[in-house]
């Protein structure tokens, strides 16, 4: 269901100043925390010199192709590469046979073959791989490889993964969490039902996976790709190459768009294997079709809800079940499902939950993680049930949230005590009070943009205003025991700074940042970030803003310890603590003003550097009931969505989102705004046009064609009403991750508002026309 309407207005963001709002743009710092400093490769990338996988060359180049399944579910009789390796200009042809280490590997489970070799268990599964002297060769010869298959029955119906037969030796059920809080006797006087269904949605990046593998003299093989999770990539191409990791090196490339993992190891391995294989440099660049067969994407999800409420609105008790279809194999289903379980409530006090949650195997595409996963699911439907509460109960949709909401020291179901900052009435308050926007009538001077479009819009008296609220909330970091380290390098000399770090900048900004908290913290102006490769200590995947808590709180740690050695000399010789000297705008000062440098003259040519790491407080593992402090931290934002239905069509236009959200700290002001308007974005695709369709497992065109991103023209009006930021103690600056929670958020406030101007429940993501129909009167 398209928004598209020609001559839309582009979206607008309007952001707070960090100094309080309506406060001076001029006391916004030129250069450190807080600044708007663009990102060093900015114009390498506008003017599109910047180079990413798909741009690498090598002398001697060969291309790589891989034959997938054209089938969800069926057994391999037989496999002939003998076509295939005759053809002139093909180099080696590569199947299970050839995998030298480990045949299966996995990133949280080891769970999935580099080849299928008995059995394919989802359409575009890996068979085969050939290299060839030209991109057409290799795709000839990959044509031609003879595979016999016995076709299955393929498991598509997540519910029936329970009774089907196993789809793998590890079985169907890849987790089951209970959680069991408070009293189960407890009922509500009100109490509704939802039964709610969410699609598949795709990453989609921008640039479709790439990558070139050089074999090295020592036996090994280095793999330049945009991977976000480089060291876990090693290790487990290692394993599968039968190489020590020494003698596997991931180089990371630029990184075209990632709102989940990037370069999936069913793209690297057969690259890595290829050049193995030949001893020559191969490379691989998918097609967008390969790129949606080849990837995870967010996990669809059946959730049935009962909610049960007093007669003034405040909840008793929450009682739902979650049903995950991870696809083919695991993946990140388990870590996806601790935060649905967890987050089922959303960020409302609940005295009572029984939440049953399960992820299973089927032979539908596979799911892993994409931004907000788990929590996203949640938070449409236990927002659906929170209007349909205050419809039942009569009560204003914004005033019941307000009666519930969550604050810093109430408990969560999972026993955990909220200690982080928590300003979920303030951030709701801030997006209801907002005021909204003018309605058509009242603008006459402006272009009505129809639902539907210029194209496609019905008659504008068919046309409806609805108005929703949504609240959400993710977890930051891993959860459940996951060691989040970072490590970090600091060098300093001739007065300019070089960072040293394995976290790779996906687009979240983090290159930005560590060149701010240099800046901020030694006075430094000229900063470089280091490429980032396995030589380098692990950083951990980039995935739940760990690299703005833990990364750059590793370059801090390390950035003070060269501002400890900068000084101590100065210090020293003036009889004084390093505490009573500060750097300013590359000068040294001291509190009595007796003693003034620059830093330039303080290092006096000499280089300095130190290392460090960063660790948070340790979480642990949800237990039998669901229980246990999982979770380092959390983030939480309120969204208003305006919408026009035009409720004959179905077709809906978003007018306006109103986000307020808990930052933290605004550490970067234009990047800060950017990632919300992004997330808010990715939202609205979620709630209205994205969902990877598949018939019996098989994914239904995979393309930019038939899955329909939202564009441009597709935006509305984004005004940020609200920052807050109440810093988080124990984060390294206080700040929390940006870019997840208003992609949770934003689906559910959509939904909201087309219920509001609709009156149909709407309990499908994205929401079709026929949903979006006004239910009939009477």
């Amino acid at each position: 269901m398209s928004n598209d309407a020609a001559g839309a207005s582009p979206t607008t963001i309007s952001i707070p100043s960090p100094a309080g709002p309506g406060g001076p743009e001029a006391e916004r710092p030129r250069l450190g925390l807080g600044a708007s400093l663009p990102p060093a490769d900015a114009r390498a990338k506008t003017q599109g010199t910047f180079p990413y996988a798909a741009d690498l060359w090598a002398e001697g180049l060969l291309w790589a192709a891989v034959l997938r399944s054209p089938h969800a579910h069926a057994r391999i009789l037989s496999i002939d590469t003998s076509a295939a390796a005759e053809m002139p200009g093909v180099r080696a042809v590569v199947t299970h046979r050839d995998v030298p280490g480990e045949a299966l590997y996995g990133r949280k489970v080891v769970d999935r073959p580099v080849f299928a070799s008995d059995l394919v268990r989802h359409h575009g599964e890996p068979i085969a791989a050939v290299a060839a002297d030209h991109p057409d060769t290799a795709r000839l010869a990959a044509a031609a490889i003879a595979v016999e298959y016995e076709v299955l029955d393929p498991v598509t119906d997540p519910e029936k993964a329970f009774e089907a037969e196993p789809l793998h030796p590890d079985g169907n059920l890849i987790r089951h969490i209970p959680l069991r809080y408070g009293d189960p006797e407890a009922v509500g006087e009100v109490v509704v039902d939802g039964l709610y269904r969410i699609g598949r949605q795709d990453p989609a990046p921008i640039g479709a996976e790439a990558g070139l593998a050089v074999p090295r003299p020592d036996g090994g093989v280095e793999l330049y790709t945009a991977s976000t999770d480089p060291h876990t990539d090693r290790d487990l191409a290692a394993a599968c190459f039968g190489l020590e990791p020494e003698r596997v090196k991931i180089v990371v490339t630029g990184v075209p768009g990632a709102t989940g993992d990037r370069e999936d190891p069913a793209f690297q391995l057969p690259l890595g294997l290829l050049a193995l294989r030949t001893g020559c440099p191969v490379k691989l660049a998918a097609t967008r079709e390969e790129s949606f067969l080849g990837h995870a994407h967010r996990h669809p999800t059946l959730l049935r809800y009962r909610h049960h409420a007093d007669a003034e609105g405040r909840l008793v008790k929450v009682e739902a079940q979650i049903l995950l279809d991870a696809g083919a194999y695991a993946d990140a289903s388990s870590e996806s499902l601790a935060a649905a379980v967890a987050f089922a409530c959303g960020p409302y006090v609940v005295p009572h939950a029984f939440i049953e949650g399960w992820a299973v195997r089927t032979n539908n595409p596979p799911s892993g993680h994409v931004r907000g996963e788990g929590a996203m699911q949640v938070c449409a439907a236990y927002e659906g049930q929170m209007d349909k509460l205050a419809a039942k109960l009569g009560i204003d949709p914004a005033e019941l949230r307000m009666r519930n909401v969550l604050a810093t020291g109430d408990i969560l179901p999972t026993g955990q005590t909220v200690t982080c900052p928590a300003p979920v009435a303030e951030l709701l308050t801030a997006v209801r009070d907002h005021p909204l926007p003018a309605l058509p009538k009242d603008a006459p001077e402006d272009d009505w943009l129809l639902p539907g479009g210029p194209e496609g819009a019905g008659e504008p008296g068919a046309v409806r205003r609805g108005v929703g609220y949504a609240l959400g909330m993710v977890h930051m970091l891993g959860a459940e025991g996951a060691d989040e380290v970072s490590t970090a390098t600091v060098r300093v000399h001739d007065s300019v700074a070089t960072v040293i770090c394995a976290a790779v900048e996906t687009g979240q900004g983090f290159s930005t940042l560590a060149r701010q908290v240099v800046q901020e913290t030694l006075g430094v102006e000229e900063v470089h970030v280091a490429s980032v490769d396995t030589d380098q200590p692990p950083a951990g995947a980039a995935t739940h803003g760990r690299h703005t808590w833990v990364s750059a709180g590793a370059v801090e740690r390390a950035a003070k310890m060269v501002r400890t050695q900068l000084l101590q000399p100065l210090a020293h010789k003036f009889g004084m603590s390093t505490e009573l000297l500060q750097i300013t705008d590359g000068k040294i000062t001291s509190y009595d003003g007796v003693l003034s440098t620059t830093v330039s003259e303080a290092l006096d040519g000499k280089e300095l550097w130190a290392t460090a790491q960063c660790r948070p407080h340790p979480t642990e593992p949800l237990d039998e009931s669901g229980q246990g402090d999982a979770f380092v931290g959390m983030a939480f934002c309120a969204v208003r969505a305006v919408v026009d239905v035009d409720i004959e069509l179905g077709s809906v236009r978003v007018v306006e989102m109103a986000v307020a959200q808990d930052v933290g700290r605004v550490l970067n002001p234009s990047q800060l705004a950017t990632r919300i308007e992004a997330g808010v974005t990715q939202g609205i695709g979620a709630a209205l046009t994205e969902n990877l369709r598949t018939a019996r497992g098989l994914v239904r065109h995979p393309d930019l064609t038939g899955y329909a991103l939202p564009t441009s023209l597709d935006a509305p009006e984004i005004h940020i009403v609200k920052l807050v930021e109440e810093r988080d103690v124990v984060a390294p600056f206080g700040a929390k991750p940006a870019s997840a929670v208003p992609v949770v958020t934003s689906p559910a406030a959509v939904a909201a508002a087309v219920r509001a101007a609709t009156g149909r429940p709407v309990s499908r993501l994205p929401i079709r026309p026929q949903a979006a129909v006004a239910a009939p009167k009477g």
